[in-house]
């Protein structure tokens, strides 16, 4: 079989058939940027997961986050806090989710604007790498057995990040909500470029942060990267986690 796609072609097909992982773990499956930094100093992540198992039904959302200038975190999505990343990630900022309606238009195989009305436009253009490719195809032959292994997540997110140009990569750790999570990035692209206005300004060319942002154990890469992948996460336990309304 072919593993190296156009991200059109596989994130439609992860759309089509969002397989989740088995086990006790809340578990997400589908597509996104993990992220990519602005020479304005600005951060975005964006998040399609047509299915999660946390959600009723295990039925999807969408999520973007923002990161400003003064480290501050905003995060958007389509379902409530308790329904989306901020499940894990609220208290890493005073700023309240925000719930609204998140549109992706596809333009090309390679090319996809993610839309939050009157908020943000974001156009981006993705491309094959040599890392990429070689990720992509280790990505499709490791079985699950690697995929679900800490110690195994652990060397490959150190071996990913100098080799994708990316700063730290982590696959595994501990989320803010103190969740311990681990991902299985199966399939990468590298963003060739991209545009952004975020309520009208401009966030300029894409470009690393002079230092790496980072929320909790989870190291927001330094060059732009989408994947189709999954991720697991601890069940939620009120006892020993943060709930998504909780703040700092």
């Amino acid at each position: 079989m072919n593993t190296i796609i156009s991200p059109r072609t596989a994130a439609t097909a992860v759309a089509h058939d969002p397989r989740l992982p088995a086990g006790p773990d809340e578990t997400v499956t589908g597509f996104g940027v993990m992220g990519l930094p602005f020479a304005s100093g600005h951060y975005l992540s964006f998040r399609d997961f047509p299915a999660a198992s946390f959600l009723p039904g295990a039925a999807g959302y969408r999520s973007v986050w923002h990161r400003d200038p003064g480290g501050m975190w905003t995060f958007y999505a389509t379902s409530a806090p308790e329904h989306s990343c901020a499940r894990y990630f609220s208290s890493a900022t005073p700023n309240v989710a925000v719930v609204c309606p998140i549109e992706v238009i596809w333009t090309g195989e390679f090319t996809l604007t993610v839309e939050i009305p009157e908020i943000l436009t974001w156009t981006i253009e993705l491309r094959h790498t040599t890392a990429t490719r070689m990720f992509t195809r280790v990505g499709s032959r490791l079985p699950e057995s690697l995929w679900t292994s800490p110690g195994a997540l652990g060397v490959l997110g150190s071996l990913a990040g100098p080799v994708l140009g990316a700063g730290r990569v982590r696959l595994v750790g501990t989320m803010p909500n103190g969740q311990r999570f681990r991902i299985a990035p199966k399939q990468l692209w590298a963003v060739a470029s991209a545009h952004a206005t975020l309520q009208g300004h401009d966030l300029g060319e894409p470009q690393p942060l002079p230092e790496q942002a980072r929320l909790g154990g989870f190291w927001a890469p330094q060059r732009g990267l989408a994947v189709v992948g999954q991720g697991r996460f601890e069940a939620f336990d009120p006892t020993r986690h943060r709930g998504a309304a909780q703040l700092i």
